[in-house]
């Protein structure tokens, strides 16, 4: 089985879910609960994509949520 990461296939859906969750934490109330739903609503898209290739979605998820948390130059 080849689980690599790959370029396209839900990776702007991961940053924005990233971004999202990130900004979410700086928000009091029931806005940061609203922002971090949306945020997650968006990770169906790669999950979606896992489970149509036969992968484990939950294990390639947190895999990109590792790769799109890594800080870049």
């Amino acid at each position: 089985q080849n689980d690599s990461v790959v370029a396209g296939g839900g990776a702007i859906e991961m940053e924005l879910s990233k971004y999202l969750r990130d900004y979410s934490r700086t928000i009091p109330g029931k806005q940061q609960l609203l922002i971090g739903a949306y945020a997650k609503a968006l990770e169906i898209i790669p999950r979606q994509l896992c489970d149509n290739a036969g992968f484990d979605a939950t294990n390639i998820l947190n895999k990109l949520r590792a790769k799109h948390a890594q800080v870049r130059p």
